[in-house]
C-alpha cells in the first residue's frame, strides 16, 4: 500500500478525537491510566501529522512545485492544528495537568477534521501563485500560526476559567485546575500568542511590499488581523494598567479566538482581498 500525506492526516484526525474523548473521560473518573493514555495518543497523533506534514513537502518536490506544505487553507488548517497541540503539550508537561486536554485538543480535532473532510477544502498540491513565492512566506506563517494556536489554547483556559466559577468541591468544576493558576495560564498564553502575532503582522507587512509594493493596503484580512491585534492588546492593557484579571480577561480571550475565527475563515469565505487566495 501506498502511503501519502493525505491519509496519515486523515488519520491524525482521528487520533485526536480519540485523545480529546480519552481527556473527557480521564476528567470525569481521573483515573491515572486513562490520563496517560490520553497523553500518549495525543503525542503519537502529533508524530502522525509531523510525518504526513514531512511527507507533503516531500511530494511536493516530487511534483516539481518545490516548497513548504504552507500555502491553502488545507495546509495551514494542518499546520494550525500541528502548532495546537505542540503549544498545548509544552503546556501539559509544564503544569502536570491532564484536564486541560479536554479543552485544547477538540481545536486541534475540529481544525483536522474540517481539513480533510470539508468539500470546501481541496488537500491537492498546487504550485504557488506569484504573490506566495517568497522567503517570507515560511516566516509569516510560522509566527502567524504560532500567535493562532496560542490564542486557541488560551480560549480553552477562558472557557475553563468560567465554567470553575467559584468551585471548591472534588467534582468535575474541582478537577479544574484553580482560577489561579487558569488565570495566569491564560496570561502567559496570550502575551506569547501576542508576540507572536505582532512578528507575524510585521513579516506580512514587509513581505505585501515586495509583492504588492505597499506595506498595508486594509485589505480584509490585514484589518482584521489588526482589529484581532488590538483585542488582544486591549486584554494586556487593562491586565497591566487597570488590573483586570478573571472573568474580565476570560471573556476577552474568547472574544480574541472568534476574532482570529473570523480572520481565518470568513475573511477567506465572504470577503474578497488580496488574500483570497488562502481559500484555494
Amino acid at each position: 500500500m501506498h502511503i501519502t500525506s493525505s491519509y496519515l492526516l486523515s488519520i491524525t484526525t482521528f487520533f485526536y478525537l480519540g485523545a480529546a474523548a480519552i481527556y473527557l473521560i480521564y476528567w470525569i473518573f481521573r483515573l491515572d491510566k486513562v490520563g496517560i493514555l490520553a497523553t500518549v495518543t495525543t503525542i503519537a497523533g502529533f508524530c502522525i501529522e509531523t510525518a504526513g506534514i514531512l511527507l507533503r513537502w516531500k511530494e511536493s518536490y516530487e511534483l516539481g512545485y518545490g516548497h513548504a506544505p504552507l500555502s491553502n487553507l488545507y495546509e495551514s488548517l494542518i499546520f494550525f492544528s500541528w502548532v495546537t497541540i505542540l503549544v498545548y503539550l509544552v503546556l501539559e508537561f509544564k503544569t502536570k495537568n491532564k484536564v486541560i486536554g479536554a479543552f485544547a485538543t477538540p481545536f486541534a480535532c475540529l481544525a483536522m477534521a474540517y481539513a480533510s473532510f470539508s468539500p470546501n477544502v481541496q488537500d491537492s498540491i498546487q504550485p504557488l501563485i506569484p504573490a506566495l513565492q517568497s522567503n517570507w512566506l515560511l516566516a509569516h506563517v510560522i509566527t502567524c500560526f504560532l500567535g493562532y494556536a496560542s490564542f486557541a489554547v488560551a480560549c480553552g483556559f477562558g472557557i475553563m476559567y468560567l465554567i470553575r466559577g467559584n468551585s471548591k468541591g472534588d467534582g468535575l468544576l474541582g478537577a479544574l485546575p484553580s482560577r489561579k493558576v487558569l488565570d495566569e495560564l491564560m496570561h502567559q498564553t496570550i502575551i506569547f500568542g501576542f508576540l507572536w502575532l505582532t512578528v507575524g503582522i510585521i513579516t506580512g507587512a514587509v513581505w505585501a511590499n515586495q509583492a504588492w509594493g505597499t506595506y498595508w493596503s486594509w485589505d480584509p484580512k490585514e484589518t482584521w488581523s489588526l482589529i484581532t491585534w488590538f483585542i488582544y492588546a486591549t486584554a494586556l492593557h487593562a491586565r497591566f494598567v487597570r488590573g483586570w484579571a478573571g472573568k474580565k480577561i476570560a471573556y476577552l480571550s474568547i472574544i480574541g479566538f472568534i476574532s482570529v475565527v473570523f480572520t481565518y475563515f470568513g475573511v477567506n469565505f465572504l470577503l474578497s482581498g488580496l488574500h483570497s487566495y488562502g481559500s484555494s
